[in-house]
């Protein structure tokens, strides 16, 4: 039998606010490691790397500008090749699957579109496996399938798919697809209930397969304005290092919608009247999936000791039960408490009931009034080059601890407001400072005046690892010129 085509497209977008303070606006849950080593992302590229029946090929991300270099750097991390198309605006699921759709169709020759969201949960890649293994066929046959999982519980998180007849499948077995009679979006307590009870209602799990040409189709025909702007935003790409770019100002034309909303919901309502729309399906989903949307569905999903404690980091737990404690720089301590969620970073601590899981945004909302940095980005901030971590800071003066990756180079540079004092702890710095060019090694240090343009590379095979000591009148990453930069950034930050 033929394998057939697959490609998997992986959709990076979202903040995760509910999983404050690990997951920030500049480095989402998707890029975490919640559970064993890999991040929500690098998992999703790890469980379709060998598809049963199936030849896959390298993925295709779709994500913002922000996090394209931390992706980048994940990739290389798995020695993943991998094509990552640039969003410069969000404008939800719906037109990043089409941006996908479009390269497919230019590079791959139709294939089938495995669409999965970055920052889920899948604990039996085996079955998963055999979901999608089901469900090719059907999408091979014109069908846009979507996978829906059993409820176990009446959550108001979730989305809902009603199901109606049962579809025959290759492997065979009942119980495994079925037609689409409705969907429903996050639904009130006594409705989940209902739907509990119903037995015919799953959990909408927001994979999808299709091929690329049957979704533009589909798009057009449910939502035309959007497949139009996606189109003209498309043919205007450019190629940036390894990146797919589109222009801002044709991209924030697209109207803003989800897959459901837009096309999945449609194919329901209106598929009996218009024989052209493909046909709506759902696939039988048993692998231990979750969103991990909230701090308790995290709970759930990692290995807890035999009084329902999960904890990560160094925790010492007395007398307590059924808590989540997660340790990232200090001992945690935790006596005598039940329910609790305890999630600690260098720069916030986070502790609440487990029940109020769905209330953290509201932490992250008043950070934002309070116009507190917090809820955006973490002490460690992660570059193109490296990363550096605030380590200190008072009136007129910060310190950074600073490392830049072998032959990288941060941006030909200068500052109004602030000078720097660079010290080396480990490697040898390259140093630019107005006309002059000179090396640095270890324990050597160099000054940078306020107003002086200046460079920072690593000329070795080794990690440059630096102490830099700001001081002036204004130290926000916001004081910045540059005048050459190797990663496309903006020359006025």
């Amino acid at each position: 039998m033929t394998p057939i085509n697959v490609l998997p497209v992986v959709l990076s977008g979202g903040s995760g606010t509910r999983l404050w303070p690990l997951s920030r606006d500049q480095f989402p849950k998707q890029l975490l490691s919640l559970i064993g080593t890999d991040s929500l992302l690098q998992a999703t590229l790890r469980r379709v790397i060998d598809l049963p029946g199936m030849n896959v090929s390298s993925p295709l991300i779709v994500c913002g500008e922000d996090y394209r270099f931390v992706i980048a750097e994940q990739l290389l991390q798995m020695k993943r090749p991998g094509r990552i198309v640039l969003e410069p605006m969000g404008r939800n699921t719906a037109p990043a699957m089409a941006l996908a759709a479009l390269e497919a169709l230019e590079e791959h020759e139709d294939p089938l579109l495995l669409v999965m969201p970055a920052d889920h949960i899948v604990q039996d890649t085996v079955a998963f496996g055999q979901a999608v293994e089901r469900a090719a066929p059907l999408a091979l046959s014109g069908a846009m399938v979507t996978f829906g999982v059993q409820p176990t519980s009446a959550e108001t998180a979730y989305g809902y798919i009603q199901f109606g007849e049962e579809l025959p499948t290759e492997s065979g077995g009942a119980g495994l697809a079925w037609s689409i009679r409705r969907f429903t979006e996050k639904p009130d307590n006594a409705t989940a209930a209902q739907f509990l009870q119903s037995g015919d209602h799953l959990w909408n799990a927001g994979l999808f397969m299709v091929r690329a040409s049957v979704w533009m189709s589909a798009l057009h025909a449910c939502r035309p304005a959007m497949a139009v702007a996606v189109e003209a935003a498309w043919s205007a790409r450019s190629a940036d290092q390894d990146f797919v770019r589109v222009p801002a100002a044709l991209f924030a034309a697209c109207p803003s919608d989800s897959i459901d909303y837009a096309v999945m919901e449609r194919l329901v309502e209106e598929g009996a009247r218009d024989p052209a729309l493909p046909t709506g399906v759902v696939v039988a989903l048993d692998a231990g999936w979750s969103d991990v949307g909230a701090w308790n569905a995290v709970w759930q999903a990692m290995p807890k000791d035999a009084q329902g404690n999960a904890v990560s980091g160094d925790v010492v737990m007395v007398d307590s039960h059924n808590s989540l404690v997660l340790s990232q720089r200090r001992l945690v301590s935790c006596c005598g408490v039940d329910d609790l969620v305890v999630v600690e970073t260098a720069d916030a601590v986070l502790v609440m009931h487990k029940d109020r899981a769905q209330d953290v945004k509201q932490v992250v909302e008043q950070l934002k009034r309070d116009g507190r940095g917090e809820w955006q980005t973490h002490r460690k901030v992660h570059r193109p080059w490296g990363w550096y971590d605030s380590v200190d800071a008072g009136p007129r003066f910060q310190v950074k601890r600073i490392l830049v990756k072998p032959g990288a180079a941060l941006s030909l540079q200068m500052h109004h407001h602030r000078a720097e004092h660079w010290i080396v702890v480990k490697g040898t710095a390259q140093v630019t400072c107005g006309e002059r060019q000179f090396l640095l090694t270890e324990n050597e240090s160099t000054y940078i005046p306020l107003g002086k343009v200046h460079r920072l590379e690593n000329p070795g095979r080794f990690d440059l690892e630096m102490i830099e000591v700001q001081s002036g009148s204004y130290l926000g990453e916001d004081d910045i010129v540059r005048f050459e930069d190797v990663y496309g950034r903006s020359p006025v930050v």
